[in-house]
């Protein structure tokens, strides 16, 4: 167990379900005193009683990421209970609509784009005051498919992940000399409420390729919490310091990067040019 995130406050969005969950349930574990913030108040209330239950402390924060007031709100009384704010977890995302663009409801792309890449921006505004004037804190946003890859079908749903994951280089350079370290992580397939909607969409709409890997995520429950909440426990601790704007994904060779430096070109995104 990291004892660097012992007693410190960590802010996810998202916590309701999913990956946001099990990051919470994860840095609860640890000893982190961890703020759950979502839109859906009963899912807040049952990952409260859980990690409670488990021994952990969490602060239930019912909020709409669109909303940045509210989301300033959410920060500040985290501040008021926790005293103060470590670490920001940036989990909450929908999968948008599934199908070939030209199908989609136009309200609904715009909605997932509004979810999934402003919703972080507003996170990140409503966090990032308290670390710079304390001059240290760490920003982890949860990446997906299509943030380094091609995702048909999913194009508001990659589009925002991509564009989360240059968001993510942009600010940890302008936040650098604040000491405030900004990453970006891909936790891998797991089994969460958006394999569902992948398989309920079929074939048709998906594609054959998802919905075989939504169908083996299903069998196999895909990648393990552990591995998850092991990667994000090393981005939000003070071993990775010397990371910042990067893409990690979880089966990614990281842990060699925990006492050697990091090449300031691996894990960007970036084209890749012949010689």
């Amino acid at each position: 167990m990291p004892e660097t995130i012992k007693e410190k406050s960590v802010l996810i969005t998202g916590a309701g379900r999913g990956i946001g969950k099990r990051l919470a349930m994860g840095f609860a574990q640890a000893g982190a005193r961890v703020g759950l913030l979502g839109r859906s108040g009963a899912e807040l209330d049952l990952a409260k009683l859980e990690i409670e239950q488990a021994g952990g402390n969490a602060l239930r924060l019912r909020a709409d990421v669109r909303d940045l007031e509210q989301l300033a709100a959410a920060v500040d009384r985290m501040r008021v209970v926790f005293g103060g704010l470590d670490v920001l977890i940036a989990a909450a995302g929908v999968p948008g609509p599934i199908g070939p663009l030209l199908s989609t409801k136009p309200k609904v792309w715009n909605e997932a784009i509004d979810v999934n890449l402003i919703g972080v921006v507003n996170a990140c505004r409503a966090a990032l005051p308290p670390m710079v004037e304390k001059r240290c804190g760490k920003v982890i946003l949860i990446a997906g498919g299509g943030a380094s890859a091609s995702r048909p079908n999913f194009t508001a749903y990659a589009a925002s992940k991509a564009a989360l994951v240059r968001f993510a280089e942009c600010l940890a350079d302008e936040v650098r000399d604040a000491n405030v370290q900004v990453n970006a992580m891909i936790p891998g397939g797991s089994y969460t409420y958006m394999t569902d909607e992948i398989l309920n969409a079929g074939e048709e709409k998906a594609g054959r390729k998802e919905i075989e890997e939504a169908q083996q995520i299903r069998i196999t429950g895909g990648e393990s919490p552990e591995r998850q909440t092991q990667l994000a426990l090393f981005l939000a601790s003070e071993r990775s310091n010397h990371v910042s704007g990067k893409l990690i994904h979880v089966n990614d060779d990281w842990k060699r990067f925990e006492k050697d430096n990091m090449r300031a070109d691996l894990y960007t995104l970036r084209r890749v040019h012949k010689n």
